[in-house]
């Protein structure tokens, strides 16, 4: 019956569905590291610029984004293999812009010292996360909810760039 209802078998639905986790994983880390070669002196670029006192240690930055990136990645996958009556399409599309901002911050705030750039980068960044985070919601309330620390990371990187473009022009 199960095997009638689904079209597969159930140990090939679940061997098929760990290639694409495995993908989404690729291309966030991919990301991470493609911005950090864009910007491979960040942190003596990061400890040189004046900071508010409530900015992050430079290590943190390795740490934090790891666990974020994995996020990221889980949750496009929760929300591609979601059984829902809306298109995954729109979502992925939202994603894949999200992560585009994401990508282009790193170079253009270490390696071009664009922080004005930057900043508007982030909003759009802020503003595509917004929108991903609510077609994922309409497709897995889960995969939405494991963008939350993403995004409150990406609002709190938001309101440090605007304290170093101001306080480094």
């Amino acid at each position: 019956m199960n095997q009638a209802v689904h079209g597969q078998p159930p140990s090939a639905r679940g061997a098929s569905r760990w290639p694409l986790l495995l993908m989404f994983l690729g291309l966030c880390f991919a990301v991470a590291a493609i911005g950090g070669a864009a910007a491979a002196d960040a942190g003596s670029t990061y400890t040189a610029l004046e900071r508010p006192g409530w900015a992050p240690p430079s290590w943190l930055f390795g740490p934090v984004w790891t666990v974020l990136y994995a996020m990221i990645a889980v949750s496009a996958w929760l929300a591609v293999r979601a059984r829902s009556t809306t298109s995954a399409k729109p979502a992925m599309i939202a994603w894949g812009a999200q992560l585009a901002l994401n990508l282009a911050w790193t170079p253009l705030f270490f390696a071009a010292d664009q922080y004005g750039l930057a900043f508007l980068d982030i909003l759009l960044l802020l503003a595509a996360l917004a929108v991903t985070m609510l077609l994922f919601h309409r497709r897995s309330p889960a995969a939405a909810l494991l963008l939350v620390p993403y995004a409150v990371w990406v609002a709190y990187a938001t309101a440090l760039n605007l304290a170093i473009w101001q306080l480094n022009t």
